[in-house]
């Protein structure tokens, strides 16, 4: 589905990451992306941080010149969407540890609220570099999930990273499902530490994507398309995938070192 809405709220999430929101009644699922552009700049791919209802919602990071200038739309700006796209979490496990870094909180949340509404036991380890950037704390809390913080600065929470309180977490708890989003070395680090206790992990990836069709291979990802094999995978389909939480590809397409 192709449409032009217009922004009806933008709320400043962190120093880094803005939350838009639009009417858009396109069925959606937690996990999809739609591609986003504004009149006369490129799309980029957003995963959807609200997908419930008319009013959906994308939550921005500061990462480009694009994306800074997507940040800056007001309320009553037209905006593209095209979409959504790509895979879901599965939201029937009923004890489940989310594990977020960084803006993977976005694709996340949504899932919890889903979760949660089918009254499942939530529990948040979020990790962010410092306590102002901590995404959607707050909205994890108010759906009933419990949040456990790391920040790299010791400003909220353990200090270090996000890896060290899951694996406490999964050694303290009987959980059914682990669901992650953030750097591709975290996950890889979520993953190893849930298979010594045999949980099966959902990864949200995020990689570019330029067509969100599967054709022009920008977020190729080993023998998968991250735009329509993913974004939501079972860990078991990327471990031994050699680029995942290793190589990453730039704009142009060309492998990268993380």
């Amino acid at each position: 589905m192709r449409s032009v809405v217009r922004v009806s709220q933008r709320v400043q999430e962190t120093p880094s990451t803005v939350t838009l929101r639009f009417p858009f009644d396109a069925k959606a699922a937690p996990g999809q992306f739609v591609m986003l552009w504004i009149p006369g700049d490129d799309e980029l791919p957003m995963s959807l941080s609200y997908t419930e209802g008319d009013s959906k919602g994308v939550t921005v990071k500061a990462m480009g010149d694009t994306s800074r200038r997507i940040q800056s739309v007001r309320v009553g700006d037209p905006v593209g969407i095209r979409g959504p796209y790509g895979t879901r979490f599965d939201v029937a496990a009923r004890n489940i540890l989310i594990v977020g870094g960084g803006s993977g909180a976005a694709v996340l949340a949504p899932a919890a609220d889903r979760a949660r509404a089918g009254r499942a036991s939530v529990t948040v380890a979020l990790g962010a570099t410092t306590r102002h950037e901590l995404l959607f704390a707050d909205r994890f809390r108010a759906m009933g999930a419990r949040v456990e913080v790391a920040t790299d600065d010791g400003s909220e929470g353990e200090r270090g990273f996000v890896t060290g309180v899951a694996s406490r977490l999964l050694g303290a708890g009987a959980f059914d499902a682990v669901w992650t989003c953030g750097p591709e070395v975290m996950m890889r680090k979520v993953i190893d530490a849930a298979a010594v206790r045999r949980v099966p992990v959902a990864c949200a990836v995020e990689r570019h994507m330029k067509c969100a069709l599967g054709m022009c291979d920008a977020c190729a990802l080993g023998p998968f398309h991250v735009c329509t094999d993913g974004p939501v995978f079972d860990a078991g389909r990327l471990v031994d995938v050699p680029d995942f939480g290793r190589y990453h590809r730039d704009p142009s397409g060309r492998r990268v070192p993380f």
